[in-house]
């Protein structure tokens, strides 16, 4: 297997909410697509949004799992004030913030949401790891 991911696919109760979350709310590029899904061009990969209900069948699980799910997904920027920004752009378009950004005991900055479907989302900010633009 090569290193890589190319899609990220979270499923969603509301396909339409969670749509309006990433796109107006994060402020993601929305790609044209029809169907019961939703597409998100990322630097280098894609994030899709597909029914929490098909999603399992699709994977051959139960639908009705709940609680933590051992999965993060991580956002990295290029400050703590970004990092802080990021927070309340995502608590303003809905998301619970599960951590206050705050230092980290590996010498960064970060906190954390969940989505409108409980879907964790890291954002952080690491001295010593950047892969952004070279501003």
């Amino acid at each position: 297997m090569k290193p890589r991911i190319n899609i990220i696919t979270l499923g969603t109760k509301d396909l339409e909410r969670a749509t309006a979350f990433y796109k107006d709310g994060l402020g993601l590029p929305q790609m044209p697509f029809e169907g019961d899904i939703s597409f998100f061009k990322l630097n280098g990969s894609w994030l899709s949004l597909y029914p929490w209900d098909l999603l399992a069948e699709d994977a051959k699980v139960e639908k009705n799992s709940s609680g933590f799910r051992g999965v993060s997904l991580a956002h990295n920027v290029a400050s703590e004030d970004e990092v802080i920004a990021v927070l309340q752009q995502a608590k303003k378009a809905g998301a619970t913030i599960t951590k206050e950004a705050q230092k980290t005991d590996w010498g960064g900055f970060s906190g954390y949401f969940a989505d409108l479907d409980g879907h964790l989302w890291e954002i952080a900010y690491n001295p010593f790891f950047w892969a952004g633009p070279k501003d």
